[in-house]
């Protein structure tokens, strides 16, 4: 089969020229797009393009460059790299935007209110505690202030700031253990 004068003569409008260059090439085109796509779906719809683009600028064949059989299949293996690269690419957005929701996913109404519990009852723990201890750990940790900047802060001594925290911490861990946990 001379696809060089087919080509040529799809160049100049034939169709029936285009059949024939169809039925002789699509089973190659086909082959090789799903080769590279390893989806027969998206090699069908590759191949259609091909035929399509082939339709549109067969005029640009030039036979002295090379044989009309290796410019088809040329083309089919671009138009199957570029599918392929946009499939990954969507991919890898649909991947990014998946992982973006999912460090923005906002937590079920029973999970905020089991987790605002915890913390009503953290603080009457802290608060059962009694003063100075609540403040010294209310400093400590919520504050995430030094045992320098307590005493500071307090106007105590360093070591007493420093009793103040670790005798609060004994006493809530006291009433953690009477009221049964958290």
């Amino acid at each position: 089969m001379d696809f060089d004068r087919l080509l040529v003569s799809v160049g100049a409008g034939d169709q029936h020229a285009f059949s024939r260059l169809y039925d002789e090439l699509a089973p190659n085109v086909l082959g090789l797009a799903t080769h590279i796509l390893r989806d027969s779906a998206q090699a069908e719809e590759v191949t259609q393009e091909v035929f399509v683009e082939l339709w549109q600028n067969a005029a640009k064949f030039d036979p002295a460059r090379g044989s009309a059989k290796s410019w088809v299949l040329r083309l089919a293996k671009l138009r199957a790299i570029d599918r392929l690269r946009s499939w990954r690419s969507a991919q890898a957005r649909d991947q990014e935007d998946f992982l973006q929701q999912q460090t923005t996913w906002v937590a079920p109404a029973e999970d905020e209110a089991a987790q605002r519990l915890e913390s009503e009852a953290l603080q009457e723990l802290i608060d059962s505690i009694g003063e100075p201890h609540r403040s010294a750990l209310m400093l400590a940790y919520f504050g995430e202030l030094t045992h320098k900047e307590i005493a500071d802060v307090t106007g105590v001594a360093l070591g007493t700031a420093k009793t103040r925290v670790r005798d609060g911490l004994n006493k809530l861990r006291q009433a953690v253990q009477v009221k049964g946990g958290l």
